[in-house]
């Protein structure tokens, strides 16, 4: 009987491994590229298959898994909007907490707008570590007009992202007070193209193909603070004295955590990944420096990895970062026991949803995962339910790849439902 056990165990990692040849190893696509998989029984507490698993890999947004499950475990139910104290009952102070919602476009419900109209004057206090910085470390500047590389901040508004609008003939630009910064000396016709100069919070337009366009914007705490006066109709200004802050101040929150983070791994969402890495920093040392967090949560939660990764951002933009597929598994694998699954099934996408809504369509349900995109990479780690009833955790890395991202892709979701068919 033992016999029998030890053989169809290994008969099934030997039918495993057959079809990660045939599906995944041997396609065209994937012949010159790297790649790592790691297929993890959680039940049984074993590898089930592992190609390249303990190596290293560039895992573009496979890197918001680690991010996700921090912000899980760290802010709580709700997300902090801001710390404050009350001068003289009409004046608030308020130190951000780097949340993203603030609005944002995705919430209609706005309860940090509705209470700062409360009190006559608001008064910002600025990051106790000095200048933020704009960029991630290792991210590609060139990319600097593209709204997936929003600014990170201690207070984003509007996702920090401007909004310009062609309607009858006119551009209209929100938030309004970028206006100001706005030049119309080559005023477009029926459509245009808006630019930003690299350092700065200056716009132009010329002709182009747009009707409607967002830019990321320069979140400088000078210019929010103007965007905030502009909105809330409130005097709001700098405040250097912190009045006992952090001792003596009181917490507002904002939005439920997870209406954050299903967007975040849904749509692959790289702001609000930085902003809840940044937000987890808060919470946990008191200050927002990716560099610290990122330290601390490698010497806590995430010491016992099977290798210690390098990690340097929420979102995974920095080809700095390298993950092994092993290390992902157990992220996941700690996510599991610690939140369950039906949580977990909220925030990420199954099949037909998100980042795959164009794969894992039949019988959609069965899968929930992330994927990951750079040129050259593709990354998808995640949950599968067998069509026996088994879970399994897997990850699968690629790096180096010269063909299209989809063929990558296609060849993945082949072996995956392979393995939800015969397993």
């Amino acid at each position: 009987f033992l016999f029998l056990i030890f053989f169809t165990s290994c008969s099934i990692e030997k039918q495993i491994a057959k079809s990660a040849q045939a599906d995944v190893l041997d396609t065209k696509a994937l012949q010159t590229a790297h790649v790592g998989i790691s297929i993890f029984d959680p039940v049984e507490n074993k590898y089930l298959y592992n190609y390249q698993g303990d190596k290293y890999f560039v895992p573009a947004s496979n890197t918001k898994i680690p991010t996700c499950y921090a912000a899980m475990k760290y802010l709580g139910d709700s997300l902090v909007g801001f710390r404050y104290g009350i001068e003289k009952d009409s004046i608030i102070i308020i130190r951000p907490s780097a949340d993203p919602t603030f609005l944002h476009p995705d919430y209609k419900n706005q309860p940090a707008f509705s209470f700062l109209r409360k009190y006559s004057k608001i008064e910002i206090l600025p990051n106790p570590e000095g200048a933020f910085p704009s960029y991630g470390n290792g991210w590609s500047w060139n990319d600097y007009q593209e709204t997936y590389m929003a600014y990170p901040s201690i207070f984003p508004i509007y996702g920090n992202i401007a909004t310009f609008k062609l309607i009858s003939d006119s551009i209209f630009v929100i938030p309004a007070t970028l206006n100001s910064n706005y030049n119309r000396n080559q005023h477009p016709g029926h459509s245009f193209q808006v630019r930003r100069r690299f350092s700065s919070n200056e716009f132009w337009s010329f002709d182009g193909k747009n009707k409607e366009q967002q830019i990321p914007f320069y979140p400088d705490l000078l210019e929010v603070i103007k965007m905030l006066s502009d909105t809330i109709g409130r005097n709001a200004k700098l405040q250097f004295l912190d009045f006992g802050f952090p001792r003596k101040d009181k917490r507002f929150h904002s939005q439920p955590t997870d209406s954050l983070l299903k967007p975040m791994m849904h749509r692959s969402d790289n702001f609000f990944a930085e902003q809840s890495l940044l937000m987890v920093s808060n919470e946990m040392l008191g200050v927002m420096n990716d560099e610290k967090i990122i330290d601390t949560l490698l010497k806590t939660d995430f010491n016992d990895l099977p290798q210690k990764p390098r990690w340097v951002d929420g979102s995974g933009l920095s080809r700095y970062n390298l993950f092994t597929p092993q290390d992902f598994v157990a992220i996941l694998n700690k996510m599991k026991n610690e939140f369950g699954m039906e949580r977990i099934k909220v925030i990420l996408p199954t099949g037909g949803e998100g980042t795959i809504s164009s794969y894992y369509k039949t019988d959609s349900g069965y899968i929930y995962g992330k994927t990951g995109t750079l040129s050259g990479v593709v990354a998808f780690s995640g949950f599968l339910y067998t069509k026996k009833g088994k879970l399994l955790i897997f990850s699968t890395l690629v790096n180096n790849h010269q063909a299209a991202a989809t063929e990558v892709r296609r060849a993945v979701e082949k072996f995956l439902q392979g393995l939800r068919n015969n397993y």
